[in-house]
């Protein structure tokens, strides 16, 4: 066997490591003065495009077509994807996204659609949006739907408008300005109340973790317009209150919207609506296979019980015989309006409706409890080394651990995720939610093969090992085999650099010339 002991204190000419090729910024590799492509300035050249035309150099390098390619290609394989391993973020269910979804929103007529052409000629789409609604409706037992947000906190401004817009017709829109909100919601929920003019107040939770049917008994009054609660909460614990919640809320005059990030955990299995729900968004990039991140596409459908329906906004689905059609106006209902300029993200409820589909009903409920059987088999994998803040208790979807067991070591939750990206890891979800200190939120999702859950858990209980040996350069030095080591997050938090410098450019280029860290 070879001896590599010298080989972290090894350095490329090209810093190149192998298949871990060092890309420099684009602006670094081609000349804004050149272009990579020969074009020969046409003779009696005549533009048209008047005060619009650009009085000075675009300022963009020129590179070949070779090179454009192998810089993003090259920048592609520095990221971390659920194509090349297990992704264990909680609360955002990363899960694996079929190809066959793909290539049904591929399909020529569902991906040259364009918004502003005659009904007439989209009646396929719309048929598709028609049963895509179907399936929604059916899965969470509610009356209405809104396609056209765009994403989550996009559906809880949906929501939130129709509940407004309810509080209105019954002339007490001015007196119910309150919305309840468990500490533990997404940020997204207290952010869009007061959006619209509501104010939050918080819920807090019992020592269980869950929402206690008295704190929100006590909370209420004549001022509350709705509570807003996930469920399963992003404790990654099922809401065991939530009907008698719902029932003390509409007897309060409130609504009830259910935040439904974590529709991942009960799709198939159970329905919101027969737990008193209102208005509930879904989102079809985490729960119905559209891939997540990277800025989009997003998709956030809003669901709706028969006491919101009326206000849910236009535009929405009118089947007349034969034909479908987009009811794209308010007037002569009791639709709050428009909530976006067009209809939704149609590629997305191609691929959601492919998913379901494909799957079927049965399919759906068996992805839900087998995302449920996986976070529960890291938990008892890893309960002997890890600590639990409420207790070793059967999960949903998402196990939470805190820091708890680190203490005595001098490692920090964040060093305990810097190391998970040497071990080849994305960490999981950490200092989330705000209620457990040193939170660690891990999502496997239904997607992952034991063998995969098995060799996580390995690494992990090799880690806690290492921790508690004393180890500790191993996590506070940690990443050292990304392409960049670890960086100074608080003041690229205060004082970002978000344009290109040249002056910058040329100190990092003397830097790696010269052998000394240009990070």
């Amino acid at each position: 066997m070879l001896d590599h002991s010298d080989d972290a204190a090894f350095e490329t000419f090209s810093k190149n490591r192998g298949l871990d090729q060092e890309e420099p910024p684009i602006f670094e590799i081609g000349r804004t003065d050149t272009s990579g492509v020969d074009i020969e300035e046409p003779a009696h050249l005549e533009p048209r495009l008047g005060a619009l035309e650009r009085k000075g150099p675009i300022g963009l390098p020129g590179l070949s077509e070779p090179e454009a390619m192998r810089h993003y290609v090259r920048l592609s394989r520095k990221n971390y994807s659920i194509d090349a391993g297990l992704y264990p973020l909680g609360s955002c269910t990363m899960k694996h996204n079929p190809r066959l979804d793909e290539k049904m929103a591929r399909l020529e007529g569902f991906a040259d659609l364009h918004p502003l052409q005659p009904q007439s000629t989209a009646q396929g789409a719309l048929a598709l949006m028609e049963e895509l609604s179907r399936f929604l409706l059916t899965l969470t037992g509610m009356s209405a739907i809104a396609l056209s947000p765009k994403a989550g906190a996009h559906g809880e401004l949906c929501g939130l408008m129709a509940i407004e817009a309810a509080l209105e017709a019954r002339g007490e829109a001015a007196t119910r300005k309150a919305i309840l909100i468990p500490q533990s919601a997404h940020g997204t929920n207290p952010a869009s109340a007061a959006l619209l003019g509501f104010q939050p107040r918080v819920i807090e939770a019992g020592a269980d973790g869950v929402v206690s049917e008295e704190a929100v008994a006590k909370a209420l009054g004549p001022d509350v317009a709705a509570i807003m609660l996930t469920n399963p909460n992003t404790c990654g614990l099922f809401e065991r209150n939530i009907v008698a919640i719902a029932r003390r809320v509409h007897e309060a005059g409130g609504y009830f919207y259910c935040d439904g990030a974590n529709f991942n955990a009960i799709a198939g299995v159970a329905r919101p609506g027969d737990m008193g729900v209102d208005a509930m968004h879904l989102n079809l990039h985490k729960t119905f296979s559209t891939p997540h991140g990277g800025g989009g596409p997003g998709s956030g459908p809003v669901v709706f019980s028969e006491r919101l329906a009326p206000f849910a906004p236009v535009p929405f689905l009118l089947r007349e015989g034969e034909t479908l059609r987009l009811v794209e106006h308010a007037r002569g209902t009791r639709s709050f309006g428009r909530l976006a300029a067009f209809h939704g993200q149609f590629g997305t409820f191609v691929r959601a409706l492919a998913y379901s589909l494909s799957h079927g009903a049965d399919g759906l409920a068996q992805a839900s409890r087998d995302a449920v059987l996986s976070a529960n088999y890291l938990r008892a994998a890893l309960r002997d080394v890890m600590t639990q803040p409420f207790g070793d208790r059967a999960c949903m979807h998402e196990v939470l651990f805190d820091d708890a067991f680190l203490e005595g070591t001098g490692v920090s939750t964040l060093d305990f995720a810097k190391a998970m990206i040497d071990e080849g890891y994305h960490p999981m979800t950490i200092y989330f939610p705000l209620v457990v200190h040193g939170a660690m939120l891990i999502e496997p999702t239904e997607s992952e093969s034991k063998r995969s859950l098995d060799l996580f858990v390995a690494t992990l209980r090799d880690l806690v090992a290492a921790a508690k040996r004393g180890e500790t350069r191993r996590f506070t030095q940690a990443p050292r085999y990304a392409p960049r080591r670890r960086l100074d997050e608080t003041a690229a938090a205060r004082k970002p650099r978000l344009r290109w410098s040249a002056a910058r450019s040329s100190e990092r280029v003397e830097a790696s010339l010269t052998g000394r860290s240009g990070e």
